[in-house]
């Protein structure tokens, strides 16, 4: 009886050993020195890279439910931009809409984890950086997932284009101005709102709600930086010659589906998709219908 005992406990050793050599989770926070910044991330599962880029008043946390889906075929890392938790913040610090900046972080961030190619998933204005790093280094990018960049630039000359940026600029005044005077408990639910809908704030779960606040800081530097906005144009857009899938969602404003048409006229290899019940936060308001989206789409590239 003690040998069965003890064959069983050998047996059942090896294989959590076996488990344990080709897997890992996204439990720890792991942290790398890019550009002379600190940047935070998240890891789990093996194989090819999939880095995944928050967009605003989100860090690594925004894909905590994509994480485990895609660590099943890939290396799913998710890490926090700069200026954002659990990294140095600072209302004077970089701008969440400095997307040139964060488009090299991306770059150096691949390449301090020793990758040369990179599969990458963004959101908003993670994907409005994705875009920029796409543009410059474009040896380095094996696919695109991107849900709706505020690549605004890319309107520059389009019919009805800047009727319709205006609007949307005009909603987010109010917003704008709260974060500016350091009004963040008015400024967070008014610029959710602003891009999401009536009553989007409300709807997000306690931890999404923190998670906004935490990141407060890049969108404060936002309110009351003098840097110009980068532009990204349509010549940009053809020197990223991966395949590259473009996402919408079905309630988000005019604004994000008319620069998503422009980014499909322009990128040279891409594919198109819009997510049923949601707004702008595709991620995590539909995620599976998202995931199921760009899986089948990395499968196919």
């Amino acid at each position: 009886m003690s040998i069965c005992k003890t064959f069983v406990c050998s047996i059942l050793a090896l294989i959590l050993l076996a488990l344990g050599s080709t897997t890992t989770t996204a439990d720890e926070v792991k942290r790398i020195s890019v550009s002379g910044y600190e940047l935070a991330y998240v890891e789990e599962g093996q194989g090819e890279p999939v880095i995944f880029v928050h967009g605003g008043l989100q860090d690594y946390r925004m894909w905590s439910e994509q994480l485990p889906k895609f660590a099943a075929h890939y290396r799913a890392i998710a890490y926090s931009r700069r200026n954002n938790y659990p990294n140095v913040v600072s209302p004077e610090g970089t701008p969440d809409s400095a997307a040139d900046v964060h488009g090299e972080d991306l770059a150096a961030f691949a390449r301090a984890l020793g990758f040369s190619k990179i599969r990458v998933v963004a959101h908003s204005s993670g994907a409005h950086a994705a875009l920029f790093f796409a543009a410059t280094h474009p040896d380095m990018v094996v696919s695109l997932a991107l849900n709706e960049p505020p690549a605004m630039g890319i309107l520059n000359g389009v019919p009805n284009g800047t009727d319709i940026l205006k609007e949307f600029v005009g909603k987010q005044a109010p917003a704008r101005e709260a974060f500016k005077a350091g009004d963040v408990q008015r400024g967070i639910p008014m610029i959710v709102d602003g891009i999401g809908g009536p009553g989007a704030y409300e709807r997000r779960s306690d931890a999404h709600k923190r998670m906004n606040f935490d990141n407060v800081a890049s969108y404060q530097a936002d309110a009351t930086t003098k840097r110009p906005r980068p532009v990204f144009t349509c010549d940009m857009a053809k020197k990223i010659t991966a395949p590259t899938l473009l996402s919408n969602a079905e309630r988000s404003p005019p604004v994000f589906h008319l620069v998503i048409d422009q980014l499909e006229r322009c990128l040279p290899n891409r594919e198109r998709v819009e997510i049923a019940a949601s707004s702008h936060t595709v991620p995590r308001e539909n995620p599976d219908a998202y995931d199921q989206a760009v899986l089948a789409f990395m499968e196919k590239h």
